[in-house]
C-alpha cells in the first residue's frame, strides 16, 4: 500500500465519498467500475476536462492524478475503448470520456485529438472493517442505490415521457431540459432520469438546473456504462426510486441511439417499460433518421412517436418533412418550447392521462 494526494476526482466516483487522501493498492481487479488511481501524462487543448464530483468541468494538466473508474465506451462521436484483460501498476490506460471512465483502445478523433493517457499508480483502496486496516478496490457497485422492482400504473407509477434518439448529440438532453422547464412553470412537479450511456452527470445536472426533482442515472446503481444485459435491471431501479417520491411526471433520456450497443433496444423490448410509456419524443439529425426511426418505433416495438425535435428541427426544411411525410408534429426545442411541451401533453391526453398542474406564477 502507498498513499497519495488526488487531485481530481471523477464524477463517476461520486457515491463512494472518495477522500483526495488515498490509499493505493497493487492488486486492480479488471473489471468495470474498479476505481483506479492515475497521472495524466500528455496536455490536451480540447476535450481536456474532468467532470468532478461537484458537477464542474476541471481542467487537466500534465503531473495531475486523478481518480476513476474502469469501464467502456462505444461512442458515434469521440473516444471509445474498453476494459483491458489485466491491469498493472505502470500500464498505460486512457480517459474515455469527461465522467472519468478509464479503458483501453481509444484511437484518435478530428474532434477531439488524442484521449488523455494516463500512467496507472494503483487501486484506490476502501476499509470497510472495522478496526482492521486491510484494504480492498474500491468499485463503484459498493455505494449504489439499492435495486428495487418498478411499480406499475396500477402502483402508482407516474407518467412516463421518453426522449429517444437517432444517435448520440441528437438534442434528446436539450429538448428533455426545455420540456421540463416548461412542466414544471405549469406547475407540475417532475421527475427526470437518464436510463442509458456512459457515466457523466452532466445531463441529468442540466435537466435538475430546469426544474426536475429527483434526479437520477443509471450510474447510481452501480453502472458504469450500460449494455443491452445491464440496462434494464438498472433502468428499473431508476424507475422505480424516481417514482417513490411521487412526481406528476417522469422524464425520461435513453441516451446513445435506437440501434447503439447501451442497451436502448433491450429497455424499449422489456414488457414493463415499454407498456409503461405514454408518450414519445424522438430527436433525430436529418430527415433519413427521423423516418427511420418512426419506422423501427412502430414496427419492432409498437410505439408510436409523438413529436419529433432534436436537430431535424432547426430548420423549416427538416420540420416540413416531418409534417408531411411523417405526419409528426415537430418543434425545435430551444425555440419552440412550449408548442413541444403542448404536443406532450396533447399526446398524454389522447391516452386518457390528465396530468393536473398546480397553479403557479411566474415572472
Amino acid at each position: 500500500m502507498k498513499r497519495c494526494t488526488l487531485d481530481k476526482i471523477a464524477s463517476v466516483t461520486l457515491r463512494l465519498g472518495l477522500d483526495r487522501n488515498a490509499v493505493l493498492g497493487e492488486t486492480i481487479p479488471a473489471e468495470a467500475g474498479t476505481v483506479i488511481a492515475c497521472r495524466v501524462k500528455n496536455a490536451k487543448t480540447n476535450y481536456n476536462t474532468l467532470e468532478d464530483v461537484h458537477g464542474r468541468m476541471v481542467a487537466l494538466h500534465p503531473g495531475d492524478i486523478i481518480a476513476g473508474a474502469l469501464g467502456h465506451r462505444d461512442a458515434l462521436y469521440g473516444f471509445s475503448g474498453h476494459v483491458p484483460e489485466k491491469v498493472a501498476v505502470g500500464d498505460e490506460l486512457q480517459l474515455l470520456n469527461l465522467g472519468g471512465v478509464i479503458g483501453t483502445g481509444a484511437e484518435a478523433t478530428a474532434a477531439s485529438g488524442e484521449p488523455f493517457r494516463l500512467e496507472v499508480l494503483g487501486s484506490v483502496l476502501e476499509f470497510p472493517y472495522l478496526a482492521t486496516r486491510v484494504g480492498i478496490p474500491a468499485n463503484i457497485a459498493r455505494a449504489a442505490l439499492p435495486t428495487q422492482p418498478m411499480p406499475t400504473r396500477a402502483e402508482g407509477l407516474p407518467p412516463m415521457v421518453v426522449l429517444v434518439g437517432t444517435c448520440m448529440d441528437a438534442g434528446k438532453t436539450t429538448a428533455a431540459s426545455i420540456l421540463i422547464s416548461e412542466l414544471s412553470h405549469k406547475g407540475l412537479r417532475v421527475a427526470a432520469g437518464k436510463l442509458t450511456g456512459v457515466s457523466l452527470r452532466r445531463d441529468i445536472l442540466q435537466m435538475q438546473d430546469c426544474g426536475a426533482e429527483p434526479v437520477a442515472i443509471f450510474t447510481d446503481f452501480g453502472v458504469v456504462t450500460t449494455d443491452e444485459r445491464t440496462a434494464v435491471p438498472a433502468a428499473h431501479s431508476l424507475i422505480a426510486n424516481l417514482a417513490s417520491c411521487e412526481p406528476d411526471l417522469i422524464v425520461l433520456e435513453m441516451g446513445d441511439g435506437l440501434l447503439g450497443t447501451y442497451g436502448v433496444q433491450s429497455l424499449l423490448s422489456d414488457e414493463v417499460i415499454r407498456g409503461s410509456i405514454e408518450s414519445v419524443v424522438l430527436c433525430a439529425q436529418d430527415p433519413v433518421g427521423s423516418w427511420g426511426g418512426q419506422l423501427l418505433l412502430r414496427e419492432r416495438y409498437a410505439l408510436e412517436v409523438d413529436v419529433v425535435s432534436g436537430r431535424v428541427t432547426d430548420t423549416p426544411v427538416g420540420r416540413r418533412f416531418c409534417n408531411e411525410k411523417l405526419g409528426l408534429p415537430a418543434f425545435n426545442a430551444l425555440r419552440e418550447g412550449k408548442q413541444l411541451t403542448d404536443a406532450v401533453l396533447k399526446s398524454l391526453a389522447a391516452r386518457g392521462v390528465q396530468v393536473a398542474a398546480a397553479a403557479k406564477v411566474h415572472a
